[in-house]
């Protein structure tokens, strides 16, 4: 396995964040940028061509198939429990739950 030039690896970073763009949600592309530049980061410090080697080679499947795809993955969660949480405040809704807006302030001190 040959050791990546400078010109590939930045090459795959720049790939990445680009990737990490796509996404509409902005929790979920904040994640993906953050999680990037950190392995990035953490991967500085490598100085064994096979341990940099291997790197790259995991940077590239992950934009390939597991990165992007896992992402997605998420964002259609995140879509899911957002529908879920507003049909529950609807049910509640609809079921007479007092809406706590119209309430009267508090004023009296307790005994």
């Amino acid at each position: 396995m040959a050791t990546p030039s400078r010109t590939e690896i930045i090459s795959l970073f720049r790939s990445l964040l680009r990737s990490a763009r796509q996404f509409p949600d902005y929790n979920i592309r904040e994640y993906t940028k953050r999680r990037t530049i950190d392995a990035f980061r953490d991967s500085k410090t490598l100085s064994d061509p096979s341990s940099i080697a291997a790197a790259f080679s995991d940077g590239q499947s992950q934009l390939q198939i597991g990165y992007v795809a896992w992402t997605k993955i998420q964002v259609v969660v995140n879509d899911v429990l957002i529908k879920c949480a507003s049909y529950i405040a609807t049910v509640i809704d609809c079921r007479g739950a007092r809406d706590l807006s119209r309430r009267k302030p508090f004023t009296e001190k307790p005994p």
